[in-house]
């Protein structure tokens, strides 16, 4: 597993946060919401999460702990699967076309 340097998700951790309280503080500025929303998207990519309140939590724990203990903490969560689409159940065909 690659894991990003710790550096970089400080870096980009208060990239997010700068972001964030501007987001706030005026949030009906378009350029500061896609600034804000832009840094969380990177955060999210590179800490491998899916909504950046999650990566920022995930980053935060990445920087205060060390390599071993953020690994270990990562291979105890569950994984959850992609979601499949399943069949119809059998009683309930699909009508189109049908008369």
């Amino acid at each position: 597993m690659l894991l990003p340097a710790k550096a970089e998700v400080a870096r980009l951790l208060r990239r997010y946060r700068a972001w964030e309280r501007l987001m706030l503080a005026s949030p009906s500025d378009r350029a500061v919401r896609a600034a804000f929303e832009d840094s969380g998207y990177t955060l999210c990519v590179l800490m491998g999460k899916r909504c950046a309140r999650e990566a920022a939590d995930a980053a935060e724990r990445y920087l205060r702990t060390t390599l071993a203990a953020y690994l270990q903490e990562q291979a105890g969560r569950p994984r959850v699967k992609g979601r499949t689409r399943r069949a119809p159940p059998p009683d309930r065909r699909p009508t189109a076309g049908r008369r």
